[in-house]
């Protein structure tokens, strides 16, 4: 029986307004299950949503988790 391995873990916060902004970057910060404006979300830091938080960079603010 495999054993799982723990993945890094981000606290993604939003600091910056998404209006006015391109919809891919709208939808990437949605996608990260961030509604409003200084919400905060742990998440798990698999390449699919470092990319996202890559894309969107501008509008949130990283935080490792330990």
């Amino acid at each position: 029986m495999a054993k799982a391995k723990k993945v890094a873990q981000v606290k993604v916060t939003q600091i910056k307004s998404a209006n006015n902004s391109l919809a891919n970057h709208k939808a990437c910060v949605r996608g990260l299950g961030i509604r409003k404006m200084h919400q905060s979300r742990i998440v798990d830091a698999t390449p699919e949503n470092m990319g996202m938080i890559r894309a969107a960079n501008h509008l949130l603010a990283v935080e490792d988790v330990k």
